[in-house]
């Protein structure tokens, strides 16, 4: 049982104060009924929460998957360069969302943006084998060489030692697949440089069971659906 004042201001669309303006008022309904105080309790995953007749989703955490376009930082927040944050309303901005797993300026595809922090983390940790997907195309051909050095795990030029990936090759083998169960900085670029093929373009497609909702345009986010974030979790381990 949350308060009702504390799980509405959680949600980043009101402060405390305006929270028990609009209960005074008679605005905020929980299961059809006026609320009475701010400090009524009720359960966030099972209660009716209204303000205005508009249905307001207290869930403890939000899940956004998000078509990353080119030319927007994955961050939070820069004080010189658009961040994807920018791209979502306000009052999801300001529940402290965060991406799961960064994309490069120049990269495209499936971004995860959560205030979850644990399944954020587990998403992200070698130890739980959650395979990321992406797409290239690259200046080169792939060849059956580069497939067995990426199976094999490599150690870089500057000493980056990278675990075992996949990598099919697609079409001539200008293009690929290659797939990450770790994300070290810029890795799939940095992988393929060293066996002579610089990526020129570069797109995630999935991250485990998650993949990129090819309804998305660039720039457009969701929410993930339930199923889509237990399979998240389950994969995890």
């Amino acid at each position: 049982m949350e308060r009702l004042d504390k799980l509405l201001a959680s949600t980043g669309r009101w402060s405390r104060k305006e929270v028990k303006e609009l209960i005074g008022r008679g605005r905020v309904l929980v299961d059809g009924r006026p609320a009475g105080r701010p400090e009524d309790k009720c359960e966030p995953q099972s209660a009716c929460i209204q303000v205005d007749g508009e249905i307001v989703d207290c869930a403890p955490y939000v899940y956004i998957m998000l078509h990353k376009p080119a030319g927007l930082l994955s961050a939070t927040q820069d004080k010189k360069q658009s961040t994807v944050l920018d791209l979502l309303p306000e009052h999801l901005r300001r529940r402290g969302l965060f991406p799961v797993g960064r994309l490069d300026k120049d990269t495209e595809g499936l971004l995860l943006l959560t205030d979850d922090g644990p399944l954020g983390h587990d998403l992200l940790s070698p130890r739980k084998h959650v395979d990321k997907v992406y797409y290239a195309r690259v200046d080169g051909q792939i060849d059956k060489e580069d497939v067995q050095v990426l199976a094999q795990g490599m150690t870089l030029g500057d000493g980056l030692v990278c675990l075992p990936a996949g990598l099919e090759p697609l079409g001539d083998g200008s293009e690929c697949l290659v797939t990450l169960r770790e994300g070290k900085y810029h890795q799939v670029k940095r992988m393929l440089a060293a066996r002579g093929k610089p990526v020129l373009y570069l797109k995630r497609l999935s991250m485990g069971p998650l993949k990129l909702d090819e309804k998305l345009e660039k720039g457009q986010w969701r929410f993930l659906t339930e199923q889509e974030v237990q399979g998240l979790k389950a994969a995890r381990g």
